[in-house]
């Protein structure tokens, strides 16, 4: 099921759908927009009363009795039944007829025949057959020689009325044409249909495209959803693979995961980032060939059986909430405030608000490099409080707790007045509730992370124990991280792959 609900299939049944909704909405609008005026007739019966139709008309016979044989004139005898309708998208009222003679609206001229008499008749016409009985000035129906008048009878939609024409001196099909002038439309004549048969649901052009389009749609939707699958890219690898360390840069490794996933069948590659630190230590006592540790900064000594690969340069931002104002801090207020020197944010020009310090735990690789690039190697104060907020003693002269991830951190800043801490710097830029600070009047731009002149970065490191194989799932991973497409997803995190121009001088041992 699950290979079956892949990208490609799943497009070819939205395209399938799309085909039937597209079809159905022909259908629609054939029956429903709006189009111009129209009344359309056509010739449902025209058959002879008369003898054998001597005028090779190809009528038939007819068997006659009573006023049939009686009546003068009636050995060629015809009836015809004209069906009269608005099959337009608009209503035609009186006044749409274009005819000068107020009293006449349409003519119907039958060919070579002669009209005889005139019955209009519908069973559920109702009002409608009062327009053409004769009233005060209004003549109604009439008929001279093979000529009859109609009077000016507005149809609603869909509405028509029949003449029932009886006709002496020519032979059955003869032609029967209907002439009129409407606003905004036309007169035509409508196929022949069989007596009191409904029209089609809608037009000729309309039944072919959407046999057109239904046919098209689903044959593509089939050759794609039944055709073999492509053959992996050149350099994918299967099997399993768990990615641990780093969780400042786990952000990046989930997204390049998935889409190591997405082009590489069979693949699994779990994403397991609880810190540098641990990361590297449960690498190295594991001693795994399907373990990638990613680490904010190089491995301790030791461990010579790590193999060392530069991804990128890191940068990490120091961030504040928001309901402290400041902006920019130099690396010395940095250093007093987490000596425990500064504790309130009024002595930096800031609100009366106690200066609480949000820190990482022990494991930490971010928490590392802080202290070496930013704190000149000093620790910071010892913990103090575990839920950010109290003193865990009277005594304690700060307020310090620490935290597992960068993401924790984060959360904990944005939600406490007056909390300072440290984290990677994309996801720094996108939490709402807190905001970065310069240092020494530097913002991590890329030139300022490239030229060191901002100095809260670290080339970020990926482990493996020994070499991994040619072939392995590591290998080919660590290739499309460091070298390959993934330095497109690396660099759109706002790291600086060691692999680009920038970043090669930086990321040189």
């Amino acid at each position: 099921m699950g290979d079956w609900l892949s990208a490609d299939n799943v497009v070819a049944v939205l395209t399938a759908l799309l085909g039937l909704v597209v079809s159905v909405g022909v259908v629609w609008y054939e029956r429903r927009v709006p189009r111009r005026r129209r009344i359309g007739y056509r010739v449902q019966m025209d058959t002879p009363i008369g003898s054998d139709d001597p005028d090779g008309g190809g009528g038939g016979r007819s068997v006659r009795i009573g006023l049939f044989n009686d009546l003068p004139d009636m050995s060629d005898a015809t009836l015809v039944l004209i069906r009269v309708e608005n099959d337009g998208g608009e209503a035609v009222t009186d006044s749409d007829y274009t005819n000068r003679d107020p009293d006449r609206a349409l003519t119907v001229v039958f060919a070579g025949r002669t009209v005889r008499g005139v019955a209009v008749t519908e069973a559920d016409a109702g009002p409608l057959m009062d327009h053409f009985a004769p009233a005060g000035d209004t003549d109604g129906v009439r008929h001279q020689g093979n000529v009859i008048h109609l009077p000016r009878v507005p149809l609603n939609r869909g509405q028509h009325f029949k003449l029932l024409v009886l006709l002496t001196g020519g032979h059955i099909g003869g032609g029967v044409r209907i002439s009129g002038g409407i606003r905004d439309g036309v007169v035509v004549p409508n196929k022949a249909m069989p007596v009191d048969s409904k029209p089609p649901l809608f037009s000729r052009a309309a039944r072919w495209l959407t046999i057109m389009l239904t046919l098209c749609v689903t044959v593509l939707a089939g050759i794609i959803v039944v055709r073999e699958d492509p053959p992996p890219p050149i350099g994918c690898a299967t099997g399993r693979l768990t990615v641990t360390g780093s969780t400042a840069f786990a952000p990046v490794v989930d997204e390049l995961a998935r889409r190591y996933a997405a082009d590489c069948p069979d693949t699994r590659i779990t994403v397991d980032a609880h810190g540098s630190n641990e990361g590297v230590r449960e690498l190295a006592d594991a001693g795994s060939p399907g373990v990638v540790a990613l680490s904010d900064g190089p491995k301790p000594d030791g461990n010579p059986r790590l193999d060392e690969n530069r991804v990128a340069v890191s940068a990490f931002a120091l961030v504040v909430n928001d309901d402290v104002p400041v902006r920019d801090l130099t690396v010395d207020q940095i250093r007093r405030v987490y000596s425990g020197s500064v504790v309130n944010w009024s002595q930096l020009g800031g609100p009366d608000l106690p200066v609480l310090l949000v820190s990482r735990n022990a494991d930490s690789g971010t928490r590392d490099l802080f202290r070496r690039h930013v704190l000149g190697g000093h620790g910071e104060p010892a913990f103090t409080s575990r839920d950010c907020r109290n003193r865990n003693s009277p005594d304690d002269k700060v307020i310090r707790c620490e935290l597992d991830s960068t993401d924790q951190v984060l959360k904990a800043v944005a939600r406490l007045p007056g909390a300072i801490g440290y984290g990677e710097l994309r996801a720094a830029t996108a939490s709402p509730g807190l905001h970065t600070l310069a240092v020494n009047g530097r913002t991590p731009t890329p030139a300022a992370i490239g030229d060191r002149s901002y100095p809260f970065t670290e080339i970020e490191y990926a482990y493996t124990y020994d070499r991994p194989a040619t072939g392995s799932l590591a290998a080919s991973f660590l290739t499309y991280m460091i070298r390959g497409a993934g330095q497109d997803v690396v660099r759109s995190h706002g790291h600086l792959p060691c692999y680009s121009p920038e970043g090669l001088d930086r990321c040189r041992p």
